[in-house]
Parts: structure tokens; C-alpha cells; sequence
């Protein structure tokens, strides 16, 4: 039987992707996502609770990433999620998980190029993009 491994955010980019070159010229993009949750507590407060992931994306998403993604980006990003393991300096084994992001929609309003400035789309054109290239055995 297979499994099924599927994340599905939507949230505000922390700071600026980090954009990496890897050997064969493949782009690699990395940056914190933060997710936020508004919930009641016992005495009808209301509670917000964030979590941050760390998404990583790869070759065309990694490209308009850098292009077009900044700091407080809204988007959606559908992926799946991998851990990994590094020894650090000391010798102590660390441990990341991380999203792969298959899919990316940019949810923030911008002026549209053919407006009078009052109209807004909903993302850029091509933002609705996919990534169905594996990138198994690629380092990050």
C-alpha cells in the first residue's frame, strides 16, 4: 500500500527567499512560511497561534520566487514534507523538516498592468505554477 505525504499551506513569506545555484545551473529556493490559526480560548479570548515551516522550492518555482516573492508574500503552497539529518560541528546530529513545494499560487492583490488602478488581480500571471520534476538525491 502507498502513503500519502501532502501539505497544504497558506501564509505570509518571513523574509526574502534565499536563492541558491546548485552544480548543473539548478535553482534552489528557500525561506521561512508563517501559518497562523485564530481560535477562542475557555473564556471567549480570542487566541492567535503561528507556526513557522520552512519551505524549499526547485528549479521554475525557485525562479519565480526570486523574481517575484518578498517578505509578507501571501501564498499557497502544496508540497510534501522531508526530513533530514546533518552532524553539526560538534559532532551532534541535527534534524530538519521541510516542505517541497510542488505547487504555488500567489494570493497577494496587485494592480493589474491594463487597470485605471482601481482594479486588483488576484495573482500574477503564470503564479499558478507546478513543479513535477523530482529532485531526489539533490542536496540543500
Amino acid at each position: 500500500m502507498r502513503g500519502v505525504n501532502k501539505a497544504t499551506l497558506i501564509g505570509n513569506l518571513g523574509k526574502e527567499p534565499d536563492i541558491q545555484i546548485l552544480e548543473g545551473n539548478i535553482p534552489v529556493a528557500k525561506f521561512p512560511l508563517a501559518t497562523t490559526e485564530m481560535y477562542k480560548d475557555k473564556s471567549g479570548r480570542l487566541v492567535s497561534q503561528t507556526e513557522w515551516h520552512t519551505i524549499v522550492l526547485w528549479r521554475g518555482l525557485a525562479d519565480l520566487a526570486q523574481k517575484y516573492l518578498h517578505k509578507g508574500s501571501l501564498i499557497y503552497v502544496e508540497g510534501r514534507l522531508r526530513t533530514r539529518s546533518w552532524e553539526d560541528k560538534e559532532g551532534i546530529k541535527k534534524f530538519a523538516t521541510e516542505i517541497i513545494g510542488d505547487n504555488l499560487i500567489m494570493l497577494d492583490k496587485r494592480l493589474d498592468q491594463h487597470s485605471t488602478g482601481n482594479e486588483a488581480s488576484d495573482h500574477l500571471p503564470g503564479s499558478d505554477l507546478t513543479e513535477d520534476q523530482d529532485n531526489e538525491g539533490l542536496p540543500f
